[in-house]
């Protein structure tokens, strides 16, 4: 990848994950990014080009994060690692999870189907573990998650974060 196309994806992904999608233009990109806005359609055709290419990286990067979790043996570990997600994020990352996250609040789909794969990992590992509502109790795990990751992407706080997962763990773990 060119530095400059490197640039430009980098100032979308800032602009975007901190004005949202929307607000933001592909001039502003261009300005942002010290390319001509040309070059911005010559490497993505339009906006909603460049959006797709910033969530196929985040697509990549989540996948990643649920190949790893979904290796792991015991059932009881695997739900831990969903709970520590959100506070083990890259610091890097955390401009594509406001990304997907803003897309989520505005009634984008994009993100709900990585979750859903996500709360399948949790079902069938609280399955295993024997818990007596597995679909109710990942659902639950799931919305701590989404509120974690904005705790974790937002106030970015280690000691409330620590504190947060550490009481979730005592009760699944």
């Amino acid at each position: 990848m060119t530095n400059k196309k490197q640039s430009i994806l980098e100032s979308a992904l800032l602009l975007f994950s901190e004005k949202g999608y929307d607000a933001v233009s592909t001039s502003a990109i261009s300005r942002h990014a010290e390319v001509s806005e040309g070059l911005i359609f010559r490497h993505f055709k339009d906006k909603k080009g460049l959006l797709s290419k910033l969530l196929e990286m985040w697509i990549e990067k989540f996948e990643d994060h649920l190949s790893t979790i979904d290796s792991i043996e015991k059932a009881d570990q695997r739900i831990q690692a969903v709970m520590e997600l959100p506070f083990r994020l890259d610091e890097a990352d955390y401009p594509y999870w406001k990304l997907v996250y803003s897309l989520k609040w505005q009634n984008n789909t994009v993100i709900d189907e990585y979750i859903l794969t996500l709360k399948e990992v949790l079902e069938k590992s609280l399955m295993d573990l024997k818990y007596p509502d597995p679909l109710i109790e990942a659902e639950l795990i799931i919305s701590y998650f989404n509120g974690f990751i904005t705790t974790a992407v937002l106030k970015n706080d280690n000691n409330l974060s620590s504190r947060l997962l550490e009481t979730l763990q005592k009760k699944y773990i």
